[in-house]
């Protein structure tokens, strides 16, 4: 484990002390991007912030450096400062570089996220004022479901009003429901549920898995579909083989959590055949494509698909004791050291072309690049792998 060690602590979290503190307005830098040139006037982004505070606490309750805790509070205050909504509650999507809120839309997405950085700064520190934050998210997220059909929708106005433009990125469909979103509420629950006994809690954790077991998930396939209407209609044919493989090691944890084996005997099928299903887009340098779109697949390898691989297959392997999944992972992790990680400047490139070459076009940190899927990665590998 010495290697994901080595890559979290001397490249990935070192590149984002050293280079992306705003020193000047606070927080962090909104943007370095593909060609390693920091934008100090770039827009802050809830996303990233929230990111770099549940990998640098995670970072900390892990190594206990100190330098790790500086980082995860300075995350933890300008949140508190300058993200959260003090009126309606919530974080905004977006600041400008001066911490004023430009875009106040309420993404139900990045609630989740910000209840998941509260929520591991908690575990880190036990700090009362986090679990406090991060049991108003779980209310406020809550109160915000869909009571009738069940789940959670996409986005509201900053006063928690219906919204015409829902989407979380612009490539996505304006529909009510995603399972990106109902993805990344299930991860802070679990994480929730780990410093928090609280029955409703566990009530809505058993829910969002038969979600996905009975919405989301195709049990055809076993991908998961990505858009949905509000009654559940599905409203996509794109199948997100990063999103196959990291629901499926997401979704064993939220059973985990539960301690009810029955239901994790059940998980544990399922998450095989998800993680099955997504090895259809591994290719013979051992990488995962992005996804495909009817018959085209998309072949860019994105950092976090890759880095998501070798957390669901690793998981994959623990639960079977089938060493081909521990060989996709390795397989995929020796794609990433030759082609992902830039040794000179730091960090991961966004991405390499279905031809091979570099993507410069997309950050190298910024609104979606952040320390989380590669920090979380080696973390995972280092804290649950290790004798593997």
């Amino acid at each position: 484990m010495e290697a994901f060690r080595n890559e979290l602590t001397n490249n990935i979290l070192s590149f984002w002390v050293d280079k992306m503190q705003d020193n000047t307005h606070g927080g962090f830098y909104g943007c370095l991007d593909g060609n390693d040139i920091l934008h100090k006037d770039a827009n802050k982004g809830a996303i990233l912030n929230c990111r770099i505070l549940w990998t640098f606490s995670a970072a900390y309750r892990l190594f206990r450096d100190p330098q790790y805790l500086t980082i995860a509070k300075r995350a933890f205050d300008y949140i508190q400062t300058y993200f959260i909504d003090k009126e309606y509650g919530g974080v905004y999507w977006e600041l400008d570089c001066e911490g004023n809120p430009i875009n106040t839309k309420k993404q139900t997405y990045v609630q989740g996220f910000a209840l998941y950085g509260f929520s591991e700064y908690y575990r880190a520190v036990s700090d009362e004022k986090a679990l406090e934050l991060a049991k108003e998210f779980f209310y406020l997220i809550e109160k915000t479901k869909d009571k009738k059909r069940g789940g959670y929708f996409e986005a509201f106005t900053r006063e928690w009003q219906a919204i015409d433009d829902m989407r979380l990125s612009e490539k996505d469909a304006n529909e009510k429901k995603t399972m990106n979103t109902h993805l990344h509420i299930l991860e802070p629950y679990t994480n929730l549920c780990r410093i928090w006994q609280n029955s409703q809690l566990q009530v809505v954790q058993r829910e969002l898995i038969e979600i996905f077991r009975c919405q989301i998930l195709d049990s055809n396939t076993y991908h998961l579909n990505l858009f949905f209407d509000e009654d559940w209609q599905v409203k996509s044919t794109v199948i997100s083989y990063g999103h196959d493989i990291e629901a499926a090691w997401l979704l064993y944890e939220a059973a985990e959590v539960l301690a009810d084996k029955p239901l994790l005997d059940e998980i544990k099928i399922l998450s095989l055949k998800v993680a099955d299903a997504a090895s259809e887009g591994i290719q013979a340098d051992g990488s995962l494509i992005y996804e495909k779109n009817g018959d085209h697949p998309d072949y860019e390898r994105h950092w976090w698909v890759q880095a998501e691989a070798i957390v669901g297959y690793m998981y994959a392997y623990k639960l079977s004791g089938n060493a081909s999944y521990k060989q996709k992972a390795v397989d995929v992790w020796e794609y990433i050291k030759e082609n992902l990680i830039d040794r000179e400047n730091g960090e991961w490139y966004w991405s390499r072309f279905g031809d091979g070459a570099i993507n410069r076009k997309d950050d190298k940190a910024g609104f979606w690049k952040c320390p989380y899927h590669n920090g979380r990665m080696c973390m995972e590998m280092i804290e649950n792998f290790s004798s593997n």
